[in-house]
C-alpha cells in the first residue's frame, strides 16, 4: 500500500473531522507507532495525544507514512471489547447485551470474527476496566480502527457504519458507572472454561517476574496492575502466588491491598485470609510476577510510573505544588520560591482562529522541518507589529513582544522568519519591517522614527547577545542596543525620549510617541546560553523575552513542503489587523503616523469571563513575587501577567479585527502560553546559566546525570561525555555533586569488575 493509499491517508482527516483523536498505528500490529528514518518503530509517547485534539499537521505526516493504519485515543470515547474467540452464539448475546444496556450504537468494528468491538461516547473520561475476556478501553488507551489485522490479514469492517462516517455526537454516551454494571452483568454469562480460574504456570510467570524488575515494588504501579487481575474465584495457587507476589513486592504494606483483593472472591473468608497474609515468606517472587500477569491481562503501564522499588524514585517535582496553586487561586498555602517549576506541554493549535491561525498553518505547510510551537510565537510577535500602536487593553497596554524561539541548527527555527518576511513583503506591510542586523543604538532609534511599529527580526540570536550583553567588552554603540531595548519594552504606551546630545543642531533629540518595537530572535541553545550570565535574569532583561523552545530539535521532514506564495485569504486578514480601529482616525492617523503623530489607539474591551481569569492570574502572580523576592524568578514572575494580557490582546485582534474583544478564550491560551514559556526560561535558566567555565562544566556534567534518568550513567561514560572538562576538574565536580546531594553513586559489578552507576539524587 503506497502512502496515498493508506487508511491515514485516506480516512484521518474525516476521523478528525468528526470529532475523533487519532494516532498513527504500525503496519502488522495493533499498537501505535512511529516512522522514522525510513523504517517502523515503537512509539511510547503516544498517549500525549489523550489531552489534546489531533491537528492538521499531524494528519499531513502520518499520511506520508507507508501502510499507516488509524487508532483512536480513548477517554472522549469508550470501547467495548468483546474477545471470545470461538462461540459466535455468546459474542453475539454479549453484543446485544451491550446495546440493551449502553446503548444501540451505529459504530461497530470486526477484527477477528467473533471478537467484536463497540464504540460510545463520554462526558467524563474514566480509565479502562477489564473484566476478562471484557475490556472497557478508554482514557489512557486506543483502539484500531482501520489496519490490517494481524492475525487474518484482512482489514478491519465496520459492518453498519464506517467510523469515519459517524459524527461522535451521534455515539450514545456511557458513564463508568454504567460500564462497571454492564461488566458485571456481562460476566455472569461467560462459561467458567472461558474465565481466568489459573492466571499463569509458576515456571512461565516466576521466570518473567524477576527478568525486568527487582522484587520490590511500588505502591502506585502494584495497585494499577492489580486492578487488570481479577479474583474471579481462583484457584487457591493462583490466589496464593498473588499474596505472596505482593508481600514480595511492599512487605507489610500490601496486607490491606491484598485483602480487598480476595474480597472479589464469594468464596473469601477474611479471618483466613489475614491468617494466610501473615504466614507468607516470600524470598524470589514479588513485583515482577504482578506486572507479568498483569501485561498479559491487558495492562498498558502510565509511562510516568516508577516500577522498581529498590531504585530511587522519581522525584516529586518541588514546584509541583506552585503550578496546582496557580490553577487554584484559593489554596491559601505557597510552595517554596526557590523551586524550580515543572514544564507543562504547550497550549495546542486547535483553539487559534483569524489571522494568527491562517500564519501559523502557512508557516508549518511551507517548512521543510515543521516547528508548530516556534511558528506560534513568531506569529504572535509578527501580528504584535502590524497592529502596533493601533490597540491597547483597557490597562493601556500594548502588543509590543520579545519573542525568542530556540531550537538545534538544522531543525527549521528560521523558517517562521523568512515566511513572515514574505507575508509583510507581499501584503504591502513591508514597512513594518525592521533591519535584520541592527548596528548601533543609534541605528534602532532611527529605524523606530522611520516606523514606530517595527518587528526586528535577528537570525544567530545567541551571537547577537554575545556581542551587546556584556558591557564590559561590547562597544558603546553596541551595548546601548540592549538598553535600548528594555527602555523601549516599558514605553510602548508612553512616549520615549531619546538621549540628549551636546550639539543639538547637529544630532536632535529623537522623541518617539509609544513606540511598539517588537523583536523576534532565533538561536540554537548552546549559542543562546553561553552569551549570558545570571545577572541577565537577575536584572530583568531577559525576563522580557518570551521563550519557545521547540519541544523536538530535529522533527520529521515535511516531504510536501513546496514554495508557495502567502495564500489570499492569509494576506487579507493580516491587511485586516494592520487596519484595526483605523475608521476611528483621519488622514494619516489610520495608518499610525510618524513618530511624532498620537496614534490615539482602540480600547479593546475585555469580557467578564476573561477579566475574572486575570484578576485571579494578578492575585496569584502578586503572591508569588513576594514569595520570590531576591532570587532569580522574581523578574520572570513580574512580567507574566503582562505578557499574557498582550498575548490575549493580539489573540482577540487576530480574531476579529472589525469588533475586537478579548474572551475567555483568548485570555485562558494566553496565560497557558506565557506559563510555559516563562517555566521554560526559569527551567532552562537554571541548567545552562553560569558565571564562568567551571560552573558552566558543573552544570553540563549534572545534565548528563539527568539525562540518563532512572536508568543512570555509569562512570566512564559519564567521563567519556565530559571529556571537554580537564580530568581534575572533572572528579572536582563529580565529588562536589555528590557531595552536595545533586547526585548519588550506586556500586555495581560490570562483567565481573566493580563499577560505579550515577543517578540524579530524589
Amino acid at each position: 500500500m503506497s502512502p496515498s493509499q493508506s487508511f491515514m491517508a485516506r480516512l484521518g482527516d474525516r476521523l478528525v473531522a468528526n470529532g475523533y483523536s487519532i494516532l498513527p498505528i504500525a503496519p502488522g500490529t495493533k499498537k501505535p507507532g512511529r516512522f522514522l528514518k525510513g523504517a517502523w518503530g515503537d512509539y511510547p509517547q503516544w498517549t500525549r495525544h489523550a489531552g489534546r485534539a489531533t491537528t492538521e499537521l499531524e494528519i499531513s505526516t502520518w499520511s506520508q507514512w507507508p501502510d499507516a493504519g488509524i487508532g483512536v485515543v480513548g477517554g472522549h470515547v469508550a470501547a467495548i471489547d468483546i474477545d471470545i474467540v470461538d462461540d459466535h452464539d455468546l459474542a453475539a448475546r454479549l453484543e446485544q447485551l451491550c446495546r440493551q444496556r449502553l446503548g444501540d450504537t451505529p459504530a461497530l468494528r470486526i477484527g477477528r470474527a467473533p471478537r467484536r468491538l463497540l464504540v460510545y461516547r463520554t462526558l467524563e473520561p474514566f480509565k479502562g476496566i477489564r473484566r476478562h475476556p471484557l475490556e472497557i478501553l478508554c482514557l489512557g488507551q486506543q483502539f484500531v480502527a482501520y489496519a490490517v489485522h494481524p492475525e487474518t490479514g484482512k482489514d478491519y469492517v465496520w459492518p453498519d457504519e464506517s467510523l469515519a462516517d459517524i459524527d461522535i455526537e451521534r455515539l450514545p454516551v456511557i458513564d463508568e458507572a454504567g460500564a462497571r454494571a454492564f461488566l458485571e452483568e456481562a460476566a455472569a454469562l461467560i462459561p467458567d472454561a472461558l474465565r481466568p480460574a489459573r492466571l499463569a504456570s509458576r515456571e512461565a510467570a516466576d521466570s518473567a517476574s524477576l527478568a525486568g524488575h527487582a522484587q520490590a515494588g511500588t505502591l502506585p504501579a502494584i495497585r494499577a496492575a492489580l486492578a487488570f487481575l481479577a479474583n474471579a474465584d481462583l484457584d487457591y495457587d493462583s490466589w496464593v502466588r498473588i499474596g505472596l507476589a505482593l508481600k514480595g513486592a511492599l512487605g507489610e504494606q500490601g496486607a490491606d491491598m491484598f485483602a480487598v483483593w480476595s474480597a472479589q472472591a464469594a468464596k473469601n473468608d477474611p479471618a483466613f485470609t489475614a491468617k494466610t497474609w501473615a504466614g507468607f515468606k516470600p524470598r524470589s517472587i514479588g513485583a515482577g510476577t504482578i506486572y507479568h500477569l498483569a501485561i498479559e491481562h491487558g495492562w498498558r503501564p502510565e509511562p510516568e510510573l516508577v516500577f522498581d522499588g529498590a531504585a530511587p524514585a522519581d522525584p516529586v517535582h518541588p514546584a509541583a505544588g506552585m503550578l496546582a496553586q496557580i490553577r487554584s487561586p484559593d489554596s491559601a498555602q505557597a510552595p517554596a520560591a526557590r523551586a524550580m517549576p515543572v514544564i507543562l506541554p504547550p497550549p495546542g493549535l486547535e483553539r487559534l482562529d483569524g489571522a494568527l491561525a491562517l500564519m501559523v498553518r502557512h508557516i508549518l505547510a511551507t517548512a521543510i522541518r515543521p516547528q508548530p510551537w516556534l511558528a506560534v510565537g513568531a506569529s504572535l510577535v509578527a501580528l504584535g507589529a502590524v497592529m502596533g500602536r493601533k490597540v491597547r487593553t483597557p490597562s493601556n497596554l500594548r502588543s509590543n513582544l520579545y519573542v525568542l524561539g530556540i531550537a538545534e541548527s538544522g531543525g527549521g527555527k528560521d523558517h517562521a522568519r523568512k515566511a513572515i518576511k514574505e507575508i509583510f513583503v507581499r501584503a504591502g506591510l513591508s514597512a513594518h519591517l525592521g533591519g535584520e542586523r541592527i548596528a548601533s543604538g543609534a541605528g534602532l532609534i532611527t529605524a523606530l522614527s522611520r516606523q514606530p511599529s517595527s518587528l526586528f527580526q535577528i537570525d544567530e540570536f545567541g551571537r547577537f547577545m554575545a556581542n551587546v550583553v556584556d558591557k564590559r567588552r561590547a562597544p558603546k554603540h553596541l551595548s546601548e542596543i540592549w538598553d535600548l531595548f528594555m527602555e523601549l519594552a516599558t514605553s510602548a504606551g508612553t512616549t520615549f525620549f531619546g538621549a540628549e546630545y551636546a550639539d543639538q543642531r547637529e544630532r536632535p533629540r529623537q522623541d518617539i510617541v509609544e513606540p511598539c518595537a517588537c523583536v523576534h530572535g532565533v538561536s540554537a541553545p548552546g549559542p543562546f546560553w553561553e552569551a549570558l550570565s545570571s545577572g541577565a535574569l537577575q536584572d530583568g532583561s531577559l525576563a522580557r523575552f518570551l521563550v519557545f523552545r521547540s519541544d523536538e530539535d530535529i522533527p520529521d521532514r515535511n516531504r510536501d513542503a513546496a514554495l508557495m506564495a502567502p495564500p489570499a485569504d492569509l494576506l487579507e486578514a493580516v491587511q485586516a489587523v494592520a487596519n484595526v480601529g483605523a475608521e476611528r482616525s483621519t488622514g494619516n492617523l489610520s495608518r499610525t503616523g510618524g513618530a511624532i503623530a498620537n496614534p490615539d489607539p482602540l480600547t479593546v474591551p475585555m469580557s467578564d469571563a476573561a477579566q475574572a481569569l486575570f484578576h485571579e492570574l494578578d492575585e496569584e502572580m502578586t503572591k508569588r513575587q513576594r514569595a520570590a523576592l531576591g532570587t532569580n524568578q522574581s523578574a520572570v514572575l513580574a512580567r507574566i501577567w503582562e505578557n499574557a494580557a498582550k498575548i490575549a490582546l493580539i489573540k482577540a485582534v487576530s480574531a476579529n479585527p472589525a469588533a475586537p474583544v478579548i474572551r475567555r478564550v483568548d485570555a485562558q491560551w494566553a496565560c497557558e502560553v506565557v506559563e510555559h514559556s516563562a517555566w521554560t526560561l526559569l527551567v532552562q535558566a537554571e541548567r545552562h546559566l553560569a558565571d564562568n567555565d567551571v560552573e558552566r562544566a558543573h552544570k553540563r556534567i549534572l545534565a548528563f546525570v539527568r539525562e540518563a534518568g532512572l536508568s543512570g550513567v555509569r562512570h566512564n561514560e559519564l567521563t567519556r561525555k565530559a571529556q571537554f572538562v580537564e580530568p581534575r576538574l572533572r572528579r572536582e565536580i563529580i565529588q562536589s555533586l555528590l557531595e552536595s546531594e545533586q547526585i548519588v553513586a550506586h556500586p555495581m559489578r560490570s562483567r565481573g569488575r566493580p563499577a560505579t552507576l550515577y543517578r540524579v539524587a530524589g
